[in-house]
């Protein structure tokens, strides 16, 4: 079984257009996914599942699904070969198999390995289990006013309390000529990728094992395998099978654990790939919020105290919950300066759907919060939306409520000024229904149509932050091949649609001064590279393979010196050259038969961790901001939107591949339209009820507007090419922006725009347009 390396084509440099490698056959669908792997051989993994939210397990019988003729294997947590639990950030909490309860629906049971798919599904119903059903545990904020009695896990209920606290609550609000306040609430967000869960293992003839998997992280991954299998690293090696989306979703294990124990048991390759319905219970979402924003400020808009509480969902397991929590509050007044601040963000355990990493990672739930609280405050002083915003933004030299102090700041008044002056959409044709709220379905022909306008702010820390060893490692190979230099890049780094393996080769173009590159599979072969998450790569493995290539190309220029070529100071176009320019002997004369390889780690400035008293510490590395404009016509009689436009600015540093950056922006702000109108996981009593891409909506092309885009290059001198990540933050403002233009409708129409939830349902919107009752 091999995973082919990726030629990258020949040309396309740092700050290029270069094409990207995996481009082609994506689109001809050629690429071959995780769920497309298979071997002579090899058998089906299945998974039963917990139907309830919350039961104990009085007893399982195995014995009528090993009946099952084609049944090989049935396993039970009493199988796990070592550690029974497992988890991310150092907290394993997460049964392998439950082991006598389950605390959430859909936590996996046991396992079945069959020679056909469908005859695992009918060992998994045969398997007969006895419930003891209890009464589960679903309201964080009930569990926060008791986390003793309403304990889900031996944990406890809160997974983390982190303060954060600034000046004089009191002095602030003496000095308060307008007070605003708001009750906001964040739905359950899927990443909702295409490829589901999915890969391969196959034992090894060492004992162990070759793992070809979907995932975020491959040295995490292994992390977590190794013990729970009881094999020694070294002999678990993963391979990064192909990745059909992530948004974090991928961090957390999902079956990579389940097919190793199965592939151990049996001794044959073991292949699993969930179902959507099954992917909804296999992965992390995004946390659920509740959160309480009071405001305080002159009567000139400038702000003097926040007191904020945010109450953040786990869920049933820590996962990223703790990280997420720590983000929530170091970011829960946005790029805003406010010097009097009161923070309190929780993260809590329940018996609902297990929350972890994704896009935006705590930002996006405080970003919906504090952005409508600026609307708030705009409205209570009478002063324009944007000029209340400019008013209060930071800039170089100013703290963060963390007390962080940014030494280069993305010019967060400049950026909303030139959104402001891009022209608006001109009013829609109402005699093309196309184009109107309800589109086809014929809704409306123009009555009841408004128009309204909105703005949002996003800043999101990028790399990961508090403290954190982050790293990545990066081999670079150099040699002579078929007459011609060539350069190999091998990382760990995970390509989940990003162009991460584009932006590697344009790096080793750059460096090296070739024009041939080729990517080696992504696998623990090589050092860490870390999590394909954060907007971290193309920073941090971005970083590992420019210092890897420079190290190969000064190794290089010192051979030529010593062979006499004195002057040697750089390779141009295959060519060593001194510093002037001139060309002293091609490459292949100075390499011959002969290679050049180099490692190299590379690792950001370091950080600390939040004060756990104060909140106050240097907990990111990098902040990136991104301003968005929106303009939607609202249906206000029957609640229907039509985002008409969704222009944005953003600070990205350097531009490294112009469309990958775009393709992004774009992407990261269709994400957050989702999240405004449409996208949420329905959970009652603990059950998910729309586990499907018919129930669960994501936006199509229909859904998605016009995004005029201003791309700004203010360098960050302390990372490398100046470029500051870029993949998260347009995620933050889109959705406050589309929801503020909701409500801007909704006034327009004589209601009171009063929308404080999302998803924005249709009957929130007839509410707040005063067309009826919700």
């Amino acid at each position: 079984m091999s995973i082919t390396r990726l030629l990258a084509p020949g040309t396309g440099g740092v700050g290029e257009s270069a094409s990207r490698p995996d481009g082609a056959p994506k689109v001809k669908g050629e690429f071959a996914y995780a769920s497309d792997l298979r071997v002579d051989g090899m058998l089906w993994g299945a998974t039963l599942r917990s139907p309830h939210p919350r039961a104990r397990i009085a007893r399982i019988d195995t014995a009528p699904a090993l009946a099952v003729p084609g049944v090989h294997a049935v396993l039970t947590h009493e199988d796990v070969p070592g550690r029974k639990v497992y988890g991310l950030d150092h907290t394993a909490d997460q049964p392998v198999l439950a082991i006598g309860e389950v605390r959430h629906q859909g936590e996996p049971v046991a396992l079945v390995a069959a020679d056909h798919p469908e005859i695992a599904r009918r060992a998994l119903a045969a398997i007969a289990v006895d419930w003891e059903v209890l009464e589960p545990i679903t309201d964080p904020v009930a569990v926060l006013a008791d986390p003793e009695n309403l304990r889900v896990q031996p944990l406890g209920g809160v997974v983390r309390h982190q303060p954060v606290r600034a000046g004089d609550l009191a002095v602030g609000r003496a000095l308060a000529e307008v007070v605003v306040a708001g009750d906001y609430e964040v739905g359950m967000q899927d990443q909702a990728f295409l490829g589901p869960e999915a890969g391969l293992v196959v034992p090894g003839e060492d004992g162990g094992l070759d793992c070809y998997v979907a995932t975020q992280w491959l040295h995490n991954d292994l992390a977590q395998i190794a013990p729970c299998l009881n094999l020694p690293p070294e002999r678990i090696r993963l391979t990064l099978a192909g990745v059909g989306g992530a948004f974090g979703g991928r961090e957390d294990l999902s079956m990579q654990i389940h097919a190793g124990m199965l592939a151990l048991r049996t001794g044959r390759p073991i292949k699993m790939v969930y179902n959507r319905a099954e992917s909804f219970f296999g992965h992390v979402h995004r946390h659920p919020a509740r959160l309480r924003y009071e405001f305080g400020a002159t009567r000139a808009g400038r702000l003097v105290y926040a007191k904020v509480t945010i109450v953040l969902d786990g869920g049933a397991y820590t996962s990223a919950t703790r990280n997420v929590t720590g983000n929530a509050a170091s970011l829960a007044l946005g790029p805003y300066d406010v010097p009097h601040v009161e923070i309190d963000a929780y993260g809590v355990y329940t018996n609902n759907p297990p929350c972890g990493a994704m896009r935006g990672f705590g930002a996006v739930q405080a970003c919906f919060a504090y952005e409508s609280m600026m609307d708030e405050l705009a409205a209570a002083v009478g002063v324009d939306p944007v000029a209340v915003r400019q008013l209060n933004a930071v800039t170089r030299g100013s703290r963060l409520v963390t007390g962080q102090v940014l030494h280069a700041p993305t010019p967060v008044r400049d950026m909303l000024g030139r959104l402001r002056a891009m022209p608006l959409p001109e009013t829609l044709d109402h005699n093309d229904i196309r184009d109107l709220p309800g589109g086809v379905s014929q809704a409306t022909h123009g009555e009841g149509v408004m128009r309204g306008v909105g703005y949002g702010v996003g800043i999101k820390n990028i790399c990961f932050s508090e403290g954190f060893d982050d790293y990545s490692t990066a081999r670079v190979r150099l040699e002579i091949v078929g007459g011609e230099p060539a350069a190999l890049v091998h990382t760990a780094a995970a390509e989940v649609g990003q162009g991460l393996i584009t932006v590697e080769a344009q790096i080793a173009r750059t460096e090296l001064g070739i024009e041939r590159v080729a990517i080696h599979p992504a696998d623990t072969g090589v050092g860490d590279a870390g999590s394909s998450s954060a907007s971290r790569q193309t920073y941090m493995t971005g970083g590992a393979v420019r210092a890897a290539c420079v190290a190969v190309r000064e190794r290089v220029v010192a051979l030529a010196a010593a062979q006499g070529y004195h002057g040697a100071a750089n390779i141009v176009g295959g060519k060593v050259v001194s510093r002037t320019g001139a060309v002293l002997v091609a490459l292949a004369d100075v390499l011959g038969g002969a290679a050049v390889e180099e490692t190299r780690e590379f690792r950001h400035r370091p950080t600390t961790p939040l004060d756990p008293v104060t909140g106050q510490g240097e907990s990111h590395v990098q902040l990136a901001v991104c301003v968005h404009r929106a303009v939607v016509d609202v249906d206000t009689e029957l609640g229907l939107v039509k985002v008409v436009a969704l222009d944005a600015v953003q600070d990205v540093g350097r531009i490294m591949n112009r469309p990958a950056l775009e393709g992004q922006i774009h992407g990261g702000a269709v994400q957050g339209l989702g999240l405004a109108v449409m996208e949420e996981i329905q959970v009652t009593g603990g059950r998910v009820r729309n586990p499907s891409f018919t129930d669960y909506l994501i936006p199509t092309v229909l859904d998605t507007p016009a995004q005029r885009l201003e791309i700004l290059e203010n360098p960050d001198p302390r990372a490398p090419y100046g470029l500051r990540g870029a993949g998260e933050p347009p995620t933050l403002s889109a959705t406050p922006a589309i929801v503020a233009a909701i409500r801007a409708a909704c006034r327009a129409a004589g209601g009171s725009g009063e929308l404080t939830r999302v998803p924005v349902r249709p009957q929130d919107i007839i509410a707040a347009a005063g067309c009826g009752h919700a």
